[in-house]
């Protein structure tokens, strides 16, 4: 089969894949059932507060695996990777059944699922995207959609996993079924030819500028001081929505006094949001750029917080609204970034480019989960919480700005040497 036709098998097998490891962003249903559950069985009362660690460590370790498994994936193709990522991920979620202490779960939960959430999640996008150069942004947007979509559909089953059975039995039914479809669908996935193009498409047609004609490997993205504003946009960006997800269930309850049931649709709405917000950004920064998009979700994070900060008990409404922006600010991120990351530094070293650049998301993940939980703790109200987010929120739209002047500034000076030579 012609490649140009094969590659959207590839990519729904991507989507399939990232569906399922997508399920992280399903946490906070699971958090405080677990907490009920390890309480019972240590004898010590925890808190889904005390059990974000896991959440957090996932987040944290990805990269590692992204980098590594990227390396693996540019030399020898994302098959081989992207199953045994599947075996880690599976195994992690199951694992996370036999847990009866917080200790086990973090290495469960935390390590071994974290681990195998990196070494997936960057080889099906980077790869997704070598095989669409002339649809860079759109692909990035449904492969990352794919991920954040698994929070509209998991919460609800894992949720009446937990009501009909319990908690432990929800994690190994699931961890058992990601690893099957994770596994089975990395045999669909296919390296992408260095030097494919698709079937009637010209590399002059798309406006991606140096990244056609100047890819960089990790060394010589690191050199480059756009790496370091991309990277702060990237952890600017990424906090309130990982902070917000971490917690978004207890959040419902605290705050808003929503009931477990109605928490669950809280979930799913922010899922639906962040999923839809990967596809709408990706899609509209191949026609306006992937700044001027980064810098409009920098914005409707900020808005997001604030409704959050405004919402109370029965502030319904407000609440509402403020998750849904928050997930769609989020989701427009995380949409853009891959691409984003090609279009500086090349496509060829993606995978190992973008794992590096996703440090960021894990700085963020450690983060914005830790502060919301100590400023619970202290103040007994998350209002804190959101300030600190928008913050960071206004940092990124300033960012967009710092980038916009070194680019113009790299260019500004390649030129100058370019007439010295000549």
């Amino acid at each position: 089969m012609e490649l140009t036709k094969k590659r959207w098998i590839i990519l729904i097998a991507s989507c399939f894949i990232n569906l399922c490891i997508g399920s992280i962003y399903g946490w906070s249903v699971f958090a405080a059932p677990m907490a009920a559950y390890l309480s019972s069985v240590t004898g010590r009362t925890l808190t889904p507060g005390d059990l974000a660690i896991a959440f957090t460590i996932t987040n944290s370790v990805g990269p590692i695996t992204m980098i590594s498994g990227g390396w693996i994936n540019d030399r020898f193709g994302p098959k081989k990777v992207i199953f045994a990522g599947g075996l880690l991920f599976g195994g992690g979620m199951l694992l996370s059944g036999f847990a009866t202490s917080v200790g086990f779960l973090v290495f469960a939960y935390g390590i071994v699922l974290g681990l195998g959430t990196g070494m997936v999640y960057g080889c099906t996008i980077s790869n997704s995207i070598k095989f669409f150069p002339d649809k860079r942004g759109l692909v990035g947007g449904v492969t990352t959609a794919a991920y954040g979509l698994s929070s509209v559909i998991i919460p609800p089953i894992a949720n009446g996993l937990i009501s009909t059975s319990s908690v432990k039995t929800a994690f190994i039914i699931l961890g058992i079924a990601f690893l099957v479809i994770i596994c089975a669908a990395s045999f669909f996935i296919e390296k992408c030819p260095s030097d494919f193009v698709p079937s009637g498409w010209s590399p002059k047609a798309v406006h991606v500028g140096r990244s056609l004609k100047n890819d960089k490997d990790w060394k010589g993205m690191l050199a480059n001081p756009l790496f370091y504003v991309m990277i702060a946009l990237l952890i600017s960006g990424a906090f309130a929505g990982l902070m917000c997800t971490s917690q978004a269930s207890p959040i419902a309850q605290k705050m808003v006094g929503l009931s477990a049931a109605a928490a669950t649709t809280a979930v799913s709405i922010l899922a639906l949001f962040n999923t839809g917000g990967r596809i709408i950004a990706g899609y509209i920064s191949d026609k306006i750029g992937r700044i001027n998009t980064l810098a409009i979700s920098s914005l409707f994070s900020v808005i997001g917080l604030t409704l959050l900060y405004l919402s109370g008990e029965n502030s319904v409404a407000t609440f509402y609204i403020g998750i849904s922006v928050i997930g769609l600010s989020f989701g427009s991120l995380m949409g853009v970034f891959p691409g984003f990351t090609a279009d500086q530094f090349g496509a060829k070293n993606n995978s190992v480019n973008y794992g590096i650049m996703f440090i960021g998301f894990a700085i963020a993940g450690y983060f914005g989960p830790s502060i919301m939980k100590n400023v619970y703790s202290v103040d007994g109200s998350y209002q804190r919480a959101f300030v600190i987010a928008a913050v960071f929120g206004i940092t990124g739209f300033v960012l967009t700005f710092v980038y916009k002047w070194a680019v113009k500034y790299q260019q500004t000076a390649a030129n100058k040497n370019q007439k010295a030579i000549i």
